[in-house]
């Protein structure tokens, strides 16, 4: 598995690079184009899900122990945990985004009813596997429901009621700009609240929080260490991000609002892995000084841990949905909804069981990108040498959005 990933992470590497090498000046549109600020908003929420929020705190006392993992002493806890989370990796999501947007429309290799197919379940299980995240670590942060370590009927009901909301929204697109900008807001003002409890009630020192900021350099310093898998935990952490990637691209593909290539990969890059270090750099600070975060301040991080959930799950739900016909137009919202409530919640439970492994879904994309590149060289490739803009039918009208359902 160790070598089929690296394979799949430097083939990632070079496509990017031929990417930028000969459609770097191409103006990316997609066929519900939206502002630029809104579009970042939907890939930041979409791209990423409750482990950004419940992850750190239960971490960095591993990272911190190079005793038992050798492999972290060439950084700090924190720069380790943005290599996990931030920038490079945002580049799996670059590459699919652009393919889907201005390669695939003349290639269709995800036409294909065996790619299809594959696509689809790539899709429904990395659904299940988020919603499976937030029920795993709810004892966690909520110990007080439970006995800090079980899963309790309370917590299943959260996440059902996840599912149910996600479902819900996912019925009509125009909520995606309101779902994806107001988690972006929440996010940001948990980041203030986290930030005052540490740093303004507990009386930290403000040149604490700078000095966590200028740990994450450590990260910059040291960017070629998280290409290939560190050991078997980063092995997990980058076969999810393989499978998350395929799914958002095509989803965020969409939303393109008119940005040429190199600054949709910058847009990629940078913008998201802004707030992410700031988030970690106040986590980090409630881990070194040991603050605890008992009460209202779990209660906060789950919260929005479980908007994250509904903001991603919404946005996978409808593309595996319109991918499969499945849609309210054809079933009617009564039926579209109790489908995908039970095949969701059945398929987290297939998690929770340990019978299903995000693993495989990640290897089955590295599996999808090789099959793609070849059928591209093999029957298409004077069509893709040939492009030289976004499909003509893809025009910038920012107000399509409120009229696509």
């Amino acid at each position: 598995m160790t070598i089929w990933l690296s394979a799949g992470i430097i083939f990632t590497l070079l496509a990017v690079i031929t990417i930028l090498f000969k459609w770097g000046n191409v103006r990316v549109v997609g066929v519900t184009p939206v502002r630029t600020f809104t579009f970042i908003a939907i890939l930041f929420t979409s791209g990423l899900d409750v482990g950004l929020i419940m992850f750190p705190l239960t971490e960095f006392a591993g990272y911190a122990d190079i005793k038992a993992s050798p492999e972290y002493a060439f950084a700090n806890p924190l720069a380790i945990e943005f290599g996990y989370w931030g920038f490079l990796i945002w580049g799996f999501y670059f590459l699919t985004c652009f393919y889907f947007c201005v390669i695939e429309p003349k290639v269709k290799f995800f036409e294909i009813s065996w790619v299809k197919f594959i696509n689809n379940v790539v899709i429904i299980g990395t659904c299940a596997f988020t919603a499976y995240l937030l029920l795993s670590n709810l004892p966690w942060y909520l110990p007080e429901l439970g006995d800090g370590s079980s899963v309790i009927p309370t917590f299943y009901f959260i996440v059902f009621a996840a599912i149910c909301f996600a479902v819900y929204s996912s019925t009509d697109i125009k909520y995606v700009r309101f779902l994806s900008i107001s988690t972006t807001w929440l996010f940001i003002a948990l980041i203030a609240f986290m930030w005052v409890g540490a740093f303004v009630v507990g009386d930290s020192e403000m040149s604490a929080f700078t000095n966590n900021l200028a740990e994450i350099g450590t990260y910059f310093a040291n960017i070629n260490e998280f290409v290939l898998p560190l050991n078997d935990y980063h092995e997990f952490y980058l076969f999810w991000w393989f499978a998350w990637s395929i799914m958002i691209g095509q989803f965020t593909s969409r939303f393109v609002g008119g940005l040429k290539t190199y600054q949709v990969l910058g847009a990629m890059l940078i913008f998201p892995s802004i707030p992410i270090a700031i988030w970690f750099s106040v986590l980090y600070h409630y881990h070194e000084m040991g603050i605890s975060t008992a009460g209202i301040k779990n209660f906060a991080m789950v919260f929005v841990g479980i908007v994250f959930v509904i903001n991603s799950l919404d946005s996978l739900i409808r593309l595996y949905t319109d991918n499969l016909n499945l849609t309210v137009k054809r079933l009617g919202k009564m039926n579209y909804m109790l489908l995908n409530i039970v095949a969701l919640s059945l398929l987290t439970l297939l998690f929770k069981l340990e019978f299903l492994q995000i693993q495989w879904v990640g290897a089955l994309v590295i599996a999808l990108f090789f099959g793609c590149a070849a059928f591209i060289g093999y029957s298409k490739f004077k069509t893709v040498n040939n492009i030289d803009s976004s499909p003509k039918a893809n025009k910038i009208d920012y107000t399509k959005i409120e009229t696509v359902h």
